[in-house]
């Protein structure tokens, strides 16, 4: 298909239905922690349950059997495909991790629960804080980035949170038809860890998910067309939806 809107559709490039999912954590076995989705379909309602971690009500998911163990300061990575089978481009994504008109900026959440294997019912709903989050710089969007990068996404545990199971949550929005509302394409997955390690010396302000992206925020109703070439407008910045990064 392609985007149309008021500028001149020589800016416009054609886009593909190249979709995406996050599935494998660390370099470990595909889908070992993760709450695997039934396919790779994006999210683009941002008051659905799904939000928090994908699956149910949208789709299915498979739970994982395992909880990860990670340590606070720790990198951890979460890397993404086109399909669970990707290998190189194919008829709707020119690479092996998102079709490169999928613009748009990456997230990382983490959430504390009782136990991070009884996701969905401890998935949505408050408690959600970021640890890490890129949009746009230096003419470059996160997604171009991590395409370069292979499809690997990487953030860092912080060393503050208290120790226990938390909701990992890795998060690409793509904005390539996110100047009609309701149209931005939400990928999330969700990775069962437990953090031992943490000195547990500040506890995280948090939001809702769903809750903390609108509909109308101007990260998510976006044209990311409007300057050309994939710039961002106006003036090269884009404001990452959701709250800031939490630091110790």
């Amino acid at each position: 298909m392609k985007i149309t809107s008021s500028i001149s559709l020589a800016l416009v490039p054609t886009i593909v239905s190249g979709h995406a999912i996050m599935q494998s954590f660390n370099g470990l076995a595909q889908g070992k922690g993760i709450y695997m989705p039934s396919d790779d379909s994006p999210i683009q309602d941002v008051n659905s349950q799904s939000m928090a971690c994908n699956g149910p009500p949208v789709s299915g998911f498979r739970a994982p059997k395992d909880i990860i163990n990670v340590q606070a300061g720790q990198e951890v990575t979460g890397a993404w495909l086109h399909t669970l089978s990707s290998t190189g481009p194919d008829q709707f994504a020119d690479n092996k991790v998102i079709d490169s008109s999928h613009k748009g900026p990456l997230m990382v959440y983490m959430k504390k629960v009782d136990d991070a294997l009884k996701n969905p019912s401890a998935g949505p709903g408050n408690g959600w804080f970021k640890i890490a989050h890129a949009g746009y710089q230096n003419g470059r969007w996160a997604v171009d980035d991590l395409i370069s990068a292979g499809g690997v996404q990487k953030a860092r545990i912080p060393t503050c949170i208290a120790n226990g199971d938390y909701l990992l949550r890795f998060e690409l929005l793509a904005l390539h038809s996110a100047s009609n509302r309701g149209q931005a394409q939400f990928y999330m997955e969700c990775v069962s860890v437990r953090v031992s390690g943490g000195t547990g010396a500040k506890t995280p302000s948090t939001v809702s998910i769903p809750g903390t992206y609108k509909a109308d925020d101007k990260g998510v109703l976006f044209n990311v067309w409007s300057a050309g070439n994939g710039k961002p407008y106006p003036n090269g910045q884009y404001p990452i939806p959701g709250p800031g990064v939490f630091t110790c």
